[in-house]
């Protein structure tokens, strides 16, 4: 799996690897050993080339924040598999768009209402998947004409979570 991970506006490339002996990470090309374990939701315990860390996940409707110790960085985390379904639709803004998952999950929780008017890259709906909460964004401005998902649903990649008109 490859990541753009942007830390306080800065790009970073972080490669994921499923492997026997665990997970292969490459941050920016280089290697990186990472020691990981999730001892309860929204914080990860790290061991990084022998340094321990222990990072907290702040997420919001329109932001992500994460935290190391006591410092606190603006997050965004975008998935090459969600992006080309967004730039092959970025052109046309005219008539409806439907938001689709990116990927097999759970609906957790939905961020608007049927009608409600939203902003481009307004959070709509979120779903987890592997333990990791997704908000999946709106295309466009315009208005949530139909929302498809249902808190607590499965969801399969393709599947219609919402329209926005």
């Amino acid at each position: 799996m490859v990541y753009e991970v942007i830390v306080e506006g800065k790009s970073h490339r972080l490669e994921l690897e499923k492997t026997t002996a665990g997970w292969e990470c490459r941050l920016d090309g280089q290697p990186v050993h990472i020691d990981a374990v999730i001892p309860r939701r929204d914080v990860l315990s790290l061991l990084v080339d022998g340094h321990a860390y222990e990072i907290k996940r702040e997420q919001t409707a329109t932001d992500l924040h994460m935290w190391v110790g006591s410092t606190r960085f603006a997050v965004e985390l975008r998935d090459p598999r969600s992006l080309r379904s967004r730039q092959t639709a970025g052109g046309d803004e005219k008539g409806p768009k439907k938001i689709l998952a990116p990927m097999p999950g759970r609906v957790v929780r939905l961020l608007v209402a049927e009608n409600a008017e939203v902003e481009a890259g307004q959070g709509i709906v979120v779903v987890e998947a592997m333990k990791m909460q997704n908000e999946i964004k709106s295309p466009k401005k315009g208005v949530v004409k139909k929302i498809s998902a249902t808190p607590g649903a499965a969801v399969n990649p393709g599947d219609v979570l919402a329209v926005v008109e």
